[in-house]
């Protein structure tokens, strides 16, 4: 099973991904997280020390140079739009917890590069392999925003998990991710709500982000920022957290199972 956990920035999309992976691997699966993000913080949400988190892949130049064929700070030359990535996977994760491995890819930053690049070829082709070809249960945080979806790069997943907090630039950004994760195809859309204080906000979310179903509510933890503000696994936080996302791992694993079996259509729009 492929997900891709998606939001506006500082909505909680990390933490999710990596409680999820743990969940996950509790179940049985060999997990790989990827962070996809071009701010990833996803290693810090497993508790590893930035001194120790992976370098992003689309930060080793020679590496995507090598296998797009380029030179290494090459600009508007001729590039492979599919280099070979099925080794990296395996060569370049790093054990995160208990049969979950870290993949970080990153994204691109340097203004101007655009995504008729060499890395952009290299992060879709690596996306792209990870979610059609590896044999891994696959949790991929996503770039925050809508951006991520524009290049289609996660089009064969199995399902697109939205977190949302109780704002409206994050309800807007939430429904528009939705909406393109359902022109794509993508077949389970679903939503998470974070940060509550109130079940008003999750009514309220619920009313806004139509047609997709909202698989849990999590209530605001002083203790998942204090975890954060330490470096400490997000896993370790327990309680309502893992609670409520154990049962929201469990609804989208029988959605997706459900649309599997059903071979057309999908939860959401």
């Amino acid at each position: 099973m492929k997900i891709a956990v998606g939001g506006k920035g500082g909505v909680g999309k990390t933490t999710v991904c990596a409680v999820w992976a743990q969940l996950f691997a509790q179940d049985g699966y060999d997990v790989l997280a990827v962070d996809a993000d071009a701010n990833p913080t996803l290693a810090s949400a497993f508790g590893i020390p930035a001194n120790r988190s992976p370098k992003p892949l689309i930060e080793m130049k020679e590496l995507i140079a090598e296998r797009t064929s380029t030179g290494r700070d090459a600009v508007g030359s001729y590039f492979k739009l599919n280099p070979r990535v099925s080794d990296l996977p395996q060569e370049y994760s790093v054990k995160a917890a208990d049969n979950v491995k870290l993949l970080v890819l990153g994204g691109i930053t340097q203004a101007g590069a655009g995504c008729a690049c060499p890395q952009a070829a290299f992060l879709k082709a690596m996306l792209t392999y990870i979610i059609l070809q590896h044999n891994e249960m696959v949790l991929i945080d996503l770039a925050a925003g809508v951006e991520c979806m524009g290049r289609a790069a996660v089009q064969g997943v199995d399902a697109l998990v939205v977190v949302v907090e109780p704002g409206g630039r994050s309800i807007e950004t939430a429904d528009a991710v939705a909406a393109m994760a359902g022109q794509l195809g993508i077949k389970t859309v679903v939503a998470i709500a974070n940060k509550i204080t109130d079940s008003a906000q999750t009514k309220l979310i619920e009313s806004r982000i139509r047609g997709v179903p909202l698989l849990g509510s999590i209530r605001y933890d002083k203790a998942i920022g204090d975890a954060d503000l330490k470096g400490e696994p997000a896993f370790n936080v327990g309680g309502q957290l893992v609670d409520e996302l154990k049962n929201a791992k469990d609804k989208l694993t029988a959605l997706v199972r459900g649309q599997q079996l059903m071979g057309t259509g999908y939860a959401g729009r």
